[in-house]
């Protein structure tokens, strides 16, 4: 009886965490849209208005006077929101990959890759592994791509495409 009771009290805590975890990651495509859209928004002012590096500091010490609460909106990371949306803009692919993993995982993937063929291997790696921070460099590190690519396991997507008998 007693176990019957646990079993099912166990079931609840599995419901909660099932909701919490949802709930973060509704979160987290939330914020990634909103850096999105603030380096849209960056990109398209330093083209069109003539914007440049003081006026994203000043933009920066405004948003910390005005809204004090808000974080994550320091001059070097609203260069970072810049880079991220001119990096995925024209990779539709990439960016609704990109929403799945958190922003520190997306700077990683930023700053240790250079192609988008690279990128899509460690977006799809770490959205499919449920990646931390560190686990995702440690792969970035360690060249897994390269390895991956070397070895045989991973063709080219432009390959594949070419001739799907070369999956067998």
């Amino acid at each position: 009886m007693a176990e019957l009771i646990e079993n099912s009290f166990n079931e609840v805590v599995s419901l909660i965490q099932k909701a919490r975890n949802n709930a973060l990651k509704s979160v987290n495509r939330e914020l990634i849209t909103l850096y999105w859209q603030v380096g849209e928004y960056i990109s398209g002012k330093i083209e069109f208005a003539s914007w440049g590096e003081n006026t994203i500091k000043s933009l920066a010490d405004y948003i910390q006077q005005n809204q004090p609460d808000i974080k994550g909106f320091s001059a070097s990371n609203i260069w970072r929101m810049k880079q991220f949306y001119e990096l995925y803009r024209n990779n539709e692919k990439l960016a609704t990959l990109l929403r799945e993993i958190s922003w520190s995982n997306n700077l990683l993937v930023m700053a240790k890759t250079k192609t988008d063929e690279e990128r899509e291997f460690y977006l799809k790696l770490a959205i499919k592994e449920g990646y931390s921070y560190r686990e995702l460099e440690r792969q970035l590190n360690s060249c897994y791509y390269e390895r991956c690519l070397s070895s045989g396991k991973l063709l080219p997507a432009k390959l594949e495409e070419i001739h799907p008998q070369a999956k067998e």
